[in-house]
C-alpha cells in the first residue's frame, strides 16, 4: 500500500485527514478536477498548483486511446508527461459504459468498446484496465465495475453490483504496482440498500487502500443521493478514504462531507465555466446575461484569486463564449472556489467550526431560509444542527 490516511479532526460523521500519495500530501475533504486526457482545460499545470489544486483525475479510456498508455509509459508516466508534481488519479474506464452506453457490449469477459477515435472494436477487461493504469502510473487507481444508471430498476443492478464483485478480485490479482498504485474498490448497488450492503462487506474483506462510492450523480432524486452515501460512508473503513465519484456540485460536496465523505470529482466546475457560468458563495452567476456588460465588480468580491483582483464582470461578459481568455478566467475561477472551499471544510472540521461553517454556507445560498429538504434531512443524520439558517426551524 502506498498511502497514508490520518484523521486529524472530527465533527460528528465529518472528518479532516491528512492522505499522503506517493506524490504529494493532500488534505481532506478534497476535490479533484477532471483532466480527461491528461489536461486542465485552458489552464497550465503551475496554475493549477497556485489554485491549490491536489491531485488531478485523469480518464483510463480516453488516455489510452490518445496519446496510448504505452507511449505515456515510455515517456516517464502521466505525470512527467502532463509536467505535473502532485498527485493523480485514474478512473478505469467504466463509466464509459454509461456515458458511451450506445458504444459498449458489456459481458463478464469486460466491455467492447466502438472506438469514437477511428469505429474500431476495443476489448476493456478488468486486467486490461489495470494494465493501462499501471503504465499511466497514477497515485490511485480505480478498479473496473459493471457501471449502471441509478434510474434504471430491476435485475440490471443486482447482476452490476455482483459482476463489479468480482471484477475487483481480477483487477486485485492483475495489479503489478502495489507498492506504487493505490487501487480503489468501487460500491455499486444503485439505490437498493441490500445490494449496497453486500457490496460495502464485500470490497471490504478485500482489505483495499480506499474506496469509492460510485454509480450516482446520474438523475437520481436527492433524497435517494444522500441516503446512498450516508449509508456507505458509514458502512466503510473509518481509517481509508472515502470517494464519492462524479459529485462536483458545492452544496453536494458540502452534505457529503457532513456524512462523511473525504474525496470527490467532477468536470461541472470547468464545464459550466465554458457556458460562461461561474460559481459565487450563493450559487451561480451567468456572465451571459445582459445585466452583467457594464458591472465592474470582481465575480465575487470575496474571492481572493487572479480573476477576481484583476477583471470585472464586463470584461468576462463580453469574452464567454466568444473568446477563449473568457473560459480560461472562468475556469480558473471555478477551480479556486472548488479549492477554497476544500480548504475552508478541512479547516472549520480541524478547528471545531463544522456547523458554523455549514450554517454560513446554507445562509449564503438560501438568504429567504429555504434550505431544500433533502439537505435538512441530510443534515440530521449527520447531526449538524442548521436551525438558524433554515426557515422550517425557525421560530418567528
Amino acid at each position: 500500500m502506498a498511502l497514508r490516511f490520518e484523521v486529524v479532526g472530527r465533527f460528528k460523521r465529518a472528518r479532516a485527514a491528512q492522505l499522503t500519495l506517493p506524490h504529494f500530501e493532500c488534505q481532506t475533504p478534497l476535490f479533484m478536477p477532471v483532466g480527461t486526457q491528461g489536461t486542465i482545460k485552458g489552464l497550465t499545470t503551475n496554475q493549477l498548483e497556485d489554485i491549490g489544486c491536489q491531485i488531478i483525475l485523469g480518464n483510463t479510456y480516453h488516455l489510452a486511446l490518445r496519446p496510448t498508455s504505452e507511449l505515456i509509459d515510455e515517456l516517464g508516466g502521466l505525470h512527467k508527461f502532463m509536467n505535473w508534481p502532485r498527485a493523480l488519479l485514474t478512473d478505469s474506464g467504466g463509466f464509459q459504459m454509461v456515458s458511451l452506453l450506445h458504444l459498449a457490449d458489456i459481458t463478464e469477459k469486460g466491455v467492447t468498446f466502438q472506438s469514437p477515435v477511428d469505429g474500431k472494436p476495443m476489448l476493456l477487461t478488468p486486467e486490461e484496465s489495470i494494465q493501462i493504469q499501471n503504465r499511466i502510473g497514477a497515485d490511485i487507481i480505480m478498479a473496473l465495475d459493471d457501471v449502471v444508471k441509478t434510474t434504471i430498476t430491476g435485475p440490471r443492478i443486482e447482476e452490476a453490483m455482483y459482476r463489479t464483485l468480482r471484477w475487483i478480485d481480477r483487477c486485485i490479482a492483475a495489479h503489478k504496482r502495489p507498492h506504487e498504485q493505490n487501487l480503489f474498490g468501487i460500491v455499486q448497488g444503485g439505490l437498493d440498500p441490500v445490494l449496497r450492503d453486500i457490496c460495502v462487506r464485500g470490497l471490504v474483506d478485500r482489505n483495499l487502500p480506499g474506496y469509492a462510492i460510485g454509480g450516482l450523480a446520474g438523475g437520481e432524486d436527492k433524497d435517494s443521493f444522500w441516503r446512498v452515501v450516508a449509508q456507505c460512508t458509514a458502512a466503510l473503513p473509518g481509517d481509508k478514504p472515502r470517494y464519492v465519484m462524479g459529485v462536483g456540485y458545492p452544496l453536494d460536496i458540502v452534505v457529503c462531507s457532513a456524512l462523511g465523505a473525504d474525496m470527490y470529482d467532477c468536470v461541472y466546475p470547468t464545464r459550466t465555466a465554458r457556458f460562461g457560468t461561474a460559481l459565487v458563495p450563493e450559487g451561480v452567476l451567468k456572465l451571459k446575461h445582459n445585466a452583467m456588460a457594464k458591472d465592474t465588480r470582481p465575480i465575487d468580491p470575496t474571492c481572493a484569486c487572479m480573476v477576481c483582483k484583476n477583471y470585472t464582470r464586463a470584461y468576462i461578459h463580453s469574452l464567454v463564449t466568444k473568446d477563449a481568455m473568457g473560459s480560461q478566467l472562468l475556469s480558473y475561477h471555478n477551480l479556486y472556489y472548488m479549492m477554497q472551499l476544500s480548504r475552508n471544510l478541512h479547516s472549520s472540521i480541524v478547528e471545531g467550526k463544522f456547523p458554523e461553517f455549514v450554517c454560513n454556507f446554507l445562509q449564503k445560498m438560501f438568504p429567504k431560509g429555504d434550505v431544500p429538504e433533502w439537505v435538512c434531512n441530510a443534515m440530521e443524520v449527520a447531526e449538524i444542527d442548521i436551525s438558524s439558517c433554515c426557515a422550517p426551524f425557525r421560530k418567528d
